[in-house]
């Protein structure tokens, strides 16, 4: 028997019991939807955390103390706002070392408060993260060195609190009553790590030490003139830290080391979620096989009277094998339509983005045939083997 003639009676044979086959191709539909979604889902999450990292700057080294890494347990921070000075004389660039201290407090202008993330900086954080301004100017070394009541606002943060009113030279207060003249408005840069950056407010690293109580210092960031300096100021960085605080130890990471250990945690989290998805497939390959056994037991005679006639064995095991794999061909298809739509609808309603890579589908849709494949095999053979004078007596 020709394949094509295979095709047209496992067509046949589908159409004529249409709600079989609809309710076996469900599990393979359902299999495949999920793993393009899933896998849809991670490769968006990927390239949205790759893209927020890349937005922070290049060439950023982040140093801090501990070792630092996806799953460890921070540190308490001993490094000092004297560190850029001193790490300046090291690396030769004292503007080119940022320090941070975070809180977060709630900022009022009037009768109008917002929740805001408060950021104690020096002045080269605005050049070391590219973060553009709207309004007004940034902090300055004079306001760090004198302690200036002096705030940068995001643009969340002055949106919440003055609206469509320019707030440079205007004054909010900052965790409980500290008042703070207004400089500056960031320009708008979204989010990163899911934290929106639009709703920080900067305030001389200084003064958020005295406003907080502590002389730290949580986090330090080295910007390199280029990638082929990178690797040299690491370890300059580290050794000079580990020198002046005897006993401690500290790290640097870069943005493509960060984005290496983010993109394999992401890569093997999409994996395992799309092999646990690929167990429907697995279930919808099992129902595939029962239904193929049935349907051999229900044309044992047709399969007789066809080796009567001189079909061979192979003309019948190939018969049988084209329709469980048509069966399950067509619902590969039927699901990456479903598994497509429903990435894209997610994406819609989700801040995650959902992509949907060439592969997905594909390897989808192959897995899909080999399922019928392999699941199909055992009903064919049995097909196959049929004696045609036993087949032919068979009721």
């Amino acid at each position: 028997m020709r394949y094509g003639e295979s095709f047209r009676v496992a067509l046949d044979a589908l159409r004529v019991n249409r709600l079989r086959s609809a309710l076996t191709m469900f599990g393979v539909v359902v299999g495949v939807a999920a793993v393009v979604v899933l896998v849809a889902i991670g490769t968006g999450a990927r390239d949205l955390v790759e893209r927020e990292i890349e937005g922070l700057g290049s060439n950023i080294i982040f140093v801090a103390p501990g070792e630092l890494s996806l799953g460890s347990a921070p540190s308490i921070s001993r490094m000092q706002l004297e560190d850029v000075a001193y790490l300046g004389r090291v690396t030769g660039d004292e503007s080119a070392i940022a320090v941070a201290l975070n809180s977060g407090e709630t900022v009022r202008a009037g009768r109008t408060q917002t929740f805001a993330g408060i950021v104690g900086a020096n002045e080269n954080l605005r050049n070391v993260f590219d973060r553009p301004l709207r309004r007004g100017r940034y902090l300055s070394r004079t306001d760090v060195e004198t302690r200036r009541r002096v705030v940068v606002l995001g643009s969340d943060v002055a949106r919440r609190l003055f609206g469509d009113v320019d707030p440079v030279g205007r004054q909010i207060a900052v965790a409980g009553g500290t008042r703070f003249r207004v400089v500056g408005v960031f320009a708008e840069v979204g989010q990163t790590f899911g934290q929106t950056r639009d709703g920080e407010v900067h305030v001389p690293v200084t003064t958020a030490q005295r406003m907080f109580g502590v002389t730290r210092v949580d986090f330090l960031a080295v910007r390199a003139p280029n990638s082929e300096a990178i690797p040299r100021l690491q370890k300059q960085v580290v050794d000079a830290l580990q020198r002046k605080y005897r006993g401690e130890r500290f790290s640097a990471i870069t943005q493509t080391q960060l984005l290496g250990t983010i993109g394999t945690v992401l890569g093997a989290l999409t994996g395992v979620l799309a092999a646990i998805a690929a167990i429907s497939l697995l279930v919808g390959g099992v129902g595939v096989s029962n239904i193929m056994l049935v349907s051999v037991r229900e044309r044992t005679r047709e399969i007789g009277l066809r080796k009567a006639l001189g079909a061979r064995q192979r003309d019948i095991l190939a018969q049988f094998l084209v329709e469980a794999v048509l069966l399950t061909s067509l619902g590969g298809v039927a699901g990456i339509v479903l598994g497509a739509g429903s990435a894209l609808a997610i994406s819609a309603a989700s801040p995650v983005p959902a992509v949907i890579t060439w592969w997905s589908p594909a390897l989808a849709f192959g897995v899909s045939v080999a399922v019928g494949v392999f699941f199909g095999v055992v009903p064919a053979r049995r097909a196959g083997r049929l004696d045609p004078v036993t087949a032919l007596r068979a009721e």
